[in-house]
């Protein structure tokens, strides 16, 4: 099977505005898919990594693949276009490693097919509903070894670059491989995905944490990237939350082996220039708790709700002065971890989110008046779920006596 690297340019890349986001590029993605009738189930595609027509021709390619066939232990991820990936390689009678659901009750599940099970029963263990049925997890000691990583994509670039669907947990799988030494730097990676979401991809959108590819299999082409972009070394534990250490037990596992072997896991919010903002979180952990708003501060109210704050005034503990962004015009399909992606990646994250999203509106609060110009200026048009946002400088109208912040209506 012939291996390309000519160039491409389809779907949603001729409408890519010069210096596109990550998050415009997922958009436009999911926009062509559903509108050009390529999306499959299950739908809508936005949000996910997408299924489309094509995806198990596209899979196909992998018989062709030198690395697929030389490989006895295959990791690839849960999702629907991966699907005939999956049976693949349990046709091969090669080992299967799948993700466990957002990294909740450990990192791999192997699947294991009744004994003279049938391509029936096989494709059956390939489905979502299969690997549930016919898994048995892998526990850090399990000492597994991967020999092909297959990801899955939302947009990816001939050079390698991947964007993922903004929740990070391709890169947190093969980070964590690398700290169990379940994966080597020459350990190839394959991405599977339709030939409209090969597209350019500007290299300064990509931080030292994303996963590059080795290879792109389409339902017309395989493209071997040549990519030289180094992979993540392990996990980065400064770039590691406290809440997202609570969310992947597992992850409080490798760290305390990692901390024992003497190396640095001091996390996110553990650095002395977010001491206060670790504080205010702590502090407020039972309105978390209560919340699931990450971002949310002393005083957050419950989900739904306006959170008080006068913009001139009010202060978050241990903080200066804030000053609040109101964002507007959000859809009402859009999630707020969908929106906290966005800010992240516009390296706009607030110290605190107060999202009403019933309102189709969330509150962004800073310490500094600079970031939150900063965060107007990205947010400002900026589309999520195909709407524009509004995005400015909250008002305060605070009435005197009433205690009350009508920021917006």
């Amino acid at each position: 099977m012939a291996v390309t690297s000519r160039p491409v340019m389809a779907g949603p890349g001729r409408a890519l505005p010069s210096g596109a986001s990550k998050w415009e590029i997922r958009e436009k993605v999911w926009e062509h898919l559903e509108a050009s009738g390529l999306a499959e189930f299950p739908r809508p595609v936005r949000g996910r990594i997408p299924n489309f027509k094509g995806a198990a021709h596209a899979a196909a390619r992998l018989r062709g693949l030198p690395a697929f066939r030389a490989a006895r232990a295959v990791k690839t991820n849960p999702d629907a276009p991966q699907r005939n990936a999956r049976f693949l390689a349990l046709e091969a009678r090669k080992t299967l490693l799948v993700p466990t659901p957002r990294l909740r009750t450990g990192l791999f599940n192997r699947i294991v097919p009744p004994p003279g099970a049938t391509k029936e029963i096989l494709r059956r263990c390939a489905t979502s509903q299969g690997v549930r049925d016919y898994s048995v997890p892998v526990g850090l000691d399990g000492k597994a070894q991967v020999d092909l990583v297959i990801v899955g994509s939302v947009a990816v670039s001939e050079k390698g670059w991947r964007i993922g669907k903004g929740e990070g947990y391709a890169d947190m799988e093969y980070a964590m491989m690398v700290s169990m030494g379940a994966v080597q730097e020459d350990t190839p990676v394959v991405t599977i995905v339709h030939d409209c979401q090969v597209l350019d991809i500007a290299e300064e959108l990509l931080d030292d944490h994303d996963l590059t590819v080795d290879y792109i299999l389409t339902p017309t082409r395989t493209i071997q990237t040549n990519c030289k972009r180094p992979k993540p070394q392990g996990i980065m534990w400064h770039k590691v939350s406290s809440e997202m250490l609570g969310k992947i037990p597992i992850l409080k596992t490798l760290r305390s082996r990692e901390k024992q072997a003497g190396k640095d896991v001091t996390l996110q919010d553990e650095h002395p220039a977010l001491a206060n903002t670790s504080r205010a979180a702590i502090s407020n952990k039972k309105v978390m708790a209560a919340n699931t708003q990450p971002w949310a501060a002393p005083g957050s109210a419950p989900v739904g709700q306006h959170v008080e704050s006068d913009p001139v005034n009010s202060k978050l503990e241990g903080s200066d002065t804030i000053t609040t962004v109101y964002v507007g015009n959000l859809p009402g399909s859009l999630r707020v971890s969908e929106l906290k992606s966005a800010l992240r990646e516009l390296q706009v994250t607030p110290v605190r989110l107060s999202w009403q999203g019933a309102q189709h509106r969330a509150f962004l609060d800073y310490r500094d008046p600079g970031a939150a110009d900063r965060a107007v200026s990205s947010l400002q048009g900026l589309s999520l779920g195909g709407n524009a946002l509004r995005a400015e400088l909250a008002k305060n109208q605070r009435s005197k006596g009433q205690g009350e912040t009508n920021t917006h209506r």
